[in-house]
């Protein structure tokens, strides 16, 4: 049987993190489709709105040479997710493992026969940590008066 993988995510202020999900992901399936959560759909489960735009989400993930196929993912249930696009193994970041959301994932995917292959996540670079550290450039500092010896 071939393996269709879907890994998904928001790839938002792309960095090795979401390429390393992306390789190993691709290593483990036949055929990867990467789903790139649309602008509404991270508002409404993250309360952000992405900095780079969906279009170009999509055409980042879609140029990896271990993406075969980038589509926008835009229902919050993936199950409908899987439906539309169809796949048999759904890969995420070991942060859901043991978690109810996690559990739950596994359950409903497995009443469609969906393996969840987990990976690890990078600790050390995040989307939130990047988006942090341009708030904190763009964050005006108070200036402080010379001191002048007299």
């Amino acid at each position: 049987m071939t393996r269709i993988g879907y890994a998904a995510g928001a790839f938002d202020l792309f960095h090795i993190g979401h390429l390393n999900i992306l390789r190993m992901a691709r290593e483990r399936c036949d055929y990867l489709i990467a789903g790139v959560v649309s602008d509404e759909l991270c508002l409404a489960t993250k309360g952000l709105e992405p900095v780079v735009p969906l279009r170009e989400r999509l055409e980042i993930v879609g140029s990896l040479g271990c993406v075969d196929r980038a589509v926008a993912e835009t229902k919050p249930d993936r199950v409908d997710t899987w439906r539309d696009v169809g796949f048999n193994v759904f890969f995420k970041g070991d942060d859901w493992r043991g978690t109810p959301k996690g559990l739950e994932l596994e359950r409903r995917f497995a009443e469609v026969n969906v393996e969840v292959v987990y990976f690890p996540y990078t600790m050390h670079t995040s989307s939130t940590k990047l988006r942090e550290a341009l708030q904190a450039l763009n964050t005006p500092r108070p200036v402080q008066a010379l001191q002048t010896s007299n």
